[in-house]
């Protein structure tokens, strides 16, 4: 028989102590909570399996408790936005990762907009939902004010039934708010971001974000998903202060959580924010090193070297090859104008090393900036020549209007076979 305990903040202090005392005993044998399970005072007799739901809401200091719990134990992570330090984990090969990408049945996308805060905004979008018999979520996050913008939420919907949550409300009330939420005793709930997780109602199908350029990325996907779990089609309206300038990153999540309004846009989500905050630090919560003074690319590259040492696994060691060719061949500014952009076209022309693979980048490239310059094309076409000559076991090749040269690192990493079958597979590459 399977003993399941729980422990929150609604545990009153004897049910705590109960519990903490069962649980270094081993007479319980599940646990579940909330960041009270990370406390100095929580003993496990014997911990062997960590999962850790909603995983993005574990900060890097959570993070570390967690790793000196206690050593060589199965650990598994949920979350539909994992945190660009676990995602830079995983794309690494440090921890593994598997994709759920299946939406649920008959699940709609969420209609998404980015607006302008205004009145007439909010009071069409709370009567149309109520015109249809549904509920809808207000993030206010900012507790100080939420009272006196939930006053003026009633003003806009005299007929609507108002509750109101946040984090500082005592236990007991804000249960019974929630509670009534559930029940449908409240038409539109103005709350914090609270509502972020754990918040499953079917009924609940336009959301409201004011400020919504205060939040981060995984933050607004978190709390678009709070609706549009029915077959009925969902809004969402992130708003943000018409009279204020956004700053470029905040600029950057409202695009985002725009352009990736698709069901199962959790990974591109997490992606974009780690494009955006870039990776921090997978060693712990101080920095170490200098990443900066060798480079992101680098970094991820010797990152990846070492963990595969580690699991002794032997890499074949990439050779270089140094191509000199009397052609133009580079990227123009004025083609991609944008310099990270730019960084990421330049790593996938590094990358190709097959006809196939370079008409795919090629397409894809035309598709999105127009059609392309000489230039360009001789670049893509000298990046498979390099990868080719690599693979041939070269360390230089020559190439002018008289003469083409291969130099090899040794004779005997070239056979007429090899070299052959190569160039059949690329014939089209000149």
């Amino acid at each position: 028989m399977c003993k399941v305990q729980v422990l929150n903040r609604f545990k009153t202090k004897q049910q705590t102590e109960q519990i903490l005392k069962d649980l270094k005993e081993g007479k319980v044998d599940i646990i579940i909570g909330t960041h009270r399970l990370l406390s100095d005072d929580i003993v496990f007799k014997d911990l062997g399996l960590l999962i850790l739901d909603e995983e993005h809401r574990f900060g890097v200091e959570d993070k570390e408790k967690i790793k000196n719990l206690k050593k060589d134990i199965g650990v598994l992570t949920l979350s539909a936005t994992p945190i660009p330090r676990t995602l830079n984990m995983a794309m690494t090969g440090i921890r593994d990762i598997s994709l759920i990408e299946t939406a649920p049945k008959n699940r709609l996308p969420v209609q998404t907009f980015v607006t302008p805060q205004s009145d007439a905004l909010i009071e069409d979008a709370i009567h149309r939902e109520l015109a249809r018999g549904g509920q809808v979520l207000v993030v206010f996050n900012r507790v100080d004010k939420i009272y006196d913008f939930c006053e003026h939420i009633k003003e806009l919907a005299p007929s609507a039934r108002v509750g109101l949550a946040h984090g500082q409300m005592p236990e007991k009330l804000l249960e019974d708010t929630i509670l009534k939420l559930y029940n449908g005793e409240f038409d539109v709930l103005v709350a914090t971001t609270l509502i972020e997780n754990g918040i499953d109602l079917p009924m609940a199908n336009t959301l409201i974000v004011i400020d919504a350029d205060r939040l981060g990325l995984s933050q607004l996907y978190q709390l678009k998903g709070r609706i549009g779990r029915s077959d009925r089609l969902a809004y969402a309206y992130f708003t943000f202060n018409p009279n204020k300038i956004l700053t470029e990153d905040a600029y950057k999540r409202l695009d985002a959580i725009m352009e990736f309004s698709e069901l199962g846009s959790g990974f591109k989500i997490a992606m974009r924010d780690l494009e955006i905050r870039g990776a921090g630090n997978v060693l712990g919560k101080e920095q170490h090193g200098h990443m900066e003074k060798v480079g992101y690319d680098l970094y991820c590259k010797i990152l990846e070297q070492t963990v595969s040492e580690i699991r002794g696994e032997k890499k074949k060691e990439k050779l270089e090859c140094k191509i000199d060719i009397s052609c133009p061949a580079y990227l123009n500014e004025n083609y991609i104008k944008g310099d990270e952009e730019r960084i990421k076209q330049y790593s996938q022309i590094s990358d190709i090393d097959s006809m196939s693979a370079l008409n795919e980048l090629k397409q894809e490239t035309v598709l999105a900036y127009g059609k392309m310059p000489s230039e360009l094309e001789n670049l893509y076409k000298i990046a498979l020549i390099k990868n080719l000559c690599i693979n041939l076991g070269a360390k230089k090749l020559l190439c002018n209007a008289t003469t083409t040269k291969i130099y090899l690192y040794r004779r005997q990493d070239i056979i007429p076979p090899k070299c052959a079958e190569i160039l059949n597979q690329n014939k089209d590459i000149a």
